[in-house]
């Protein structure tokens, strides 16, 4: 089945640390970006990445080349197509505004994504993996490894291997929402190994999310807060 009136996409960091248990990823911010990729409405990848020496790939985005990649989501935008990503408004937009030196775009394009992790996020009031969900929807299709492994392949050179998986996981994204959409539900995967479900009839765009009530998180010790996920977005 083609992706349904939707571009889906996802990017890749340079940078190689390591995250304690405990730590926020976000404090190691700001990120480079090694690569990105999108799927287009029928069905092709579209790689974004900076040219190096001998021909191979730079190890970082380049401005001009983070801004063309704005470019692209907000001409699909405005040619009526939903802009998807997971977890795209906290990480992607926001590093690849701050690739680009244009975070008012990225604002631009953000507001207007939809994210049906921060969807989730806003019902819920925790986060939630993609190969979670991709398992609880009973997706087969896995990713080709973990996000942290990512910046240490293209670090090596394995570029190939990098633009596949970043290529794999706009498919995967777009199949959870495809699944999503038809079954009206989020399920996912939970830590003690059981399928939970989250009713999710539509999914609404990061704009008609920012003003919903915060969901009850008084049985959490220390919920994470929604300032989290659109701080970017007002310069907090």
């Amino acid at each position: 089945m083609k992706p349904a009136n939707r571009v889906c996409f996802d990017i890749e960091i340079a940078n190689v640390f390591d995250v304690r248990p405990g730590e926020d990823l976000d404090d190691y911010g700001p990120f480079d970006i090694s690569c990105a990729a999108a799927l287009d409405e029928s069905g092709r990848i579209r790689h974004w990445v900076s040219p190096g020496k001998g021909g191979k790939p730079a190890h970082r985005l380049g401005a001009d080349m983070a801004r063309e990649m704005l470019g692209y989501l907000l001409e699909q935008q405005r040619a009526g197509l939903r802009v998807c990503a997971w977890n795209g408004l906290s990480f992607d937009l926001r590093w690849l505004g701050t690739a680009a030196g244009d975070v008012a775009l990225a604002v631009r394009i953000a507001r207007e994504l939809y994210d049906p992790m921060f969807q989730f996020f806003v019902q819920r009031g925790f986060p939630v993996a993609l190969a979670k969900v991709a398992e609880g929807l009973g997706i087969k299709e896995k990713k080709l490894m973990g996000g942290a492994d990512a910046p240490v392949e293209w670090e090596r050179g394995n570029h190939e291997l990098v633009l596949d998986y970043v290529a794999g996981d706009c498919r995967i994204t777009d199949k959870v929402i495809g699944r999503i959409e038809e079954e009206g539900e989020l399920r996912w995967r939970t830590q003690r190994g059981k399928v939970s479900a989250e009713l999710m009839p539509e999914l609404l765009r990061v704009r008609d999310l920012l003003s919903a009530p915060e969901p009850d998180t008084s049985w959490m010790d220390d919920p994470m807060p929604r300032s989290k996920f659109t701080g970017w977005l007002t310069g907090n």
